[in-house]
């Protein structure tokens, strides 16, 4: 056994272990940034929202997410969108994710995956960068909150009214099969070298958070009450050991994981 795949069991084994703790002890409903340990001290006091439930910090890091990605994204990211769209004949989604699919399946992956992605890993390295810069921001590498983050997103408990006018007041996905677009991307920097260790490491948690999305199946405009904590628990320890190979089997399974939903 390699050093390097003994440092990340080590690591998978401790964050599922740091997860359980995250689960068995009640968390507030509206966290102070105190409990986003030093990531607060890279921000000022989070102002308090009118009508927000759900983990404050959590809300913060998906709502910034968003912004960053979609809503006020820089020039240079819109312009790796553009490039990545004409490539893929038009659409950011579905032919990258329907692509992939396809090649998955053949015994020639991930070479041709690899072949495919290639001519994309300027825009790619765009994407990771702006994504990677929003993770360091409120949380720090490797740290076990994100998985709470990544379980409250899934389960739709943390409401933003923010977005009311333009998106879903509830930060989760839009449909199922957008969990399967986000590891087709982090699968292809993967691939590619680009952060390679850092998606390796958050493949599981977005993983564990499309099982969490398929049992509580939440809306995007109302609340949903949270899962019973031993669901969560059991999922957590059920994927986020799972390596990226591993993960690329369960996602062959549309919309939802084999055996859930």
């Amino acid at each position: 056994m390699s050093p390097q795949i003994s440092r990340r069991r080590l690591f998978l084994t401790s964050v599922t272990a740091a997860a359980a703790t995250v689960f068995a002890t009640d968390r507030p409903a509206a966290a102070s940034p105190g409990h986003a340990g030093s990531a607060s001290s890279r921000h000022p006091e989070l102002p308090e929202v009118p009508g927000m439930l759900g983990d404050r910090w959590a809300n913060e890091f998906w709502y910034q997410f968003d912004d960053t990605m979609f809503f006020n994204r820089s020039q240079e990211l819109d312009d790796a969108y553009t490039a990545i769209i004409e490539y893929l004949g038009g659409d950011l989604e579905r032919p990258f994710r329907e692509k992939w699919l396809e090649l998955s399946k053949l015994p020639e992956y991930p070479q041709n995956f690899i072949s495919f992605v290639t001519p994309l890993r300027q825009q790619l390295t765009v994407l990771s960068r702006a994504q990677l810069r929003v993770f360091d921001a409120f949380y720090q590498r490797r740290d076990p909150r994100l998985v709470a983050a990544f379980s409250d997103f899934g389960q739709g408990v943390l409401f933003d009214p923010r977005r009311a006018d333009i998106a879903s007041e509830v930060h989760t996905m839009d449909y199922p099969e957008a969990y399967h677009l986000w590891h087709v991307y982090l699968r292809a920097m993967m691939f590619l070298g680009i952060d390679r260790r850092r998606w390796a490491e958050i493949a599981p948690l977005n993983g564990f958070s499309w099982a969490v999305f398929a049992v509580a199946k939440p809306n995007q405009h109302v609340v949903s009450p949270p899962l019973p904590r031993q669901t969560v628990i059991r999922l957590a320890l059920q994927w986020l050991p799972r390596s990226a190979d591993r993960l690329d089997r369960d996602f062959q399974s549309v919309p939802y994981p084999q055996g859930i939903g």
